[in-house]
């Protein structure tokens, strides 16, 4: 699989997306109608940069919740591990289970990667902001993990 080039931009809408979460329930993207949404892409529960993220947005999710905004998380792990994760950060929010990769490529965030020299496929570390619309207000490419709720509410003017 090669990567799937984002047309995705501020501006337009977001691709509409059913997802499965850690509890097996779904989520789509109506279900944030009237609310700031938060989708972020990261690569596997437990890794050092996926748990700085997770930590700073579980951190700060007071502060971006009183804003209105709600955060959906989006790797291709699936429930079980998701469930461990939430439980061992006390992760306040939802994480999609997304192993068949739908979203990833939806959102045009699968791809080819490099490390240490090596060439592999895997999720490029990507933020949405979406406004209460549905719309794309900003797309965050490589976020940073240990501020990423500062970029999320800088994003959405707050």
């Amino acid at each position: 699989m090669t990567k799937i080039a984002s047309p995705l931009a501020a501006g337009l809408a977001a691709p509409s997306f059913h997802a499965t979460i850690q509890d097996g329930s779904s989520r789509n993207l109506a279900d944030y109608a009237g609310a700031k949404l938060v989708l972020y892409f990261y690569p596997r529960d437990m890794t050092p940069g996926c748990t700085a993220q997770a930590c700073n947005l579980t951190e700060n999710h007071e502060s971006l919740t009183d804003a209105g905004i709600r955060i959906l998380g989006v790797s291709p792990d699936p429930a079980a591990k998701h469930v461990k994760f939430i439980n061992k950060y006390s992760i306040p929010f939802d994480l999609a289970c997304d192993e068949d990769l739908s979203l990833h490529q939806a959102f045009g965030v699968w791809g080819l990667k490099k490390f240490m020299g090596k060439e592999y496929e895997g999720t490029h570390r990507t933020t949405f902001l979406i406004d209460e619309k549905g719309h794309i207000l900003e797309v965050i490419r490589k976020p940073k993990t240990k501020d990423h709720a500062a970029e999320v509410l800088a994003g959405f003017g707050l």
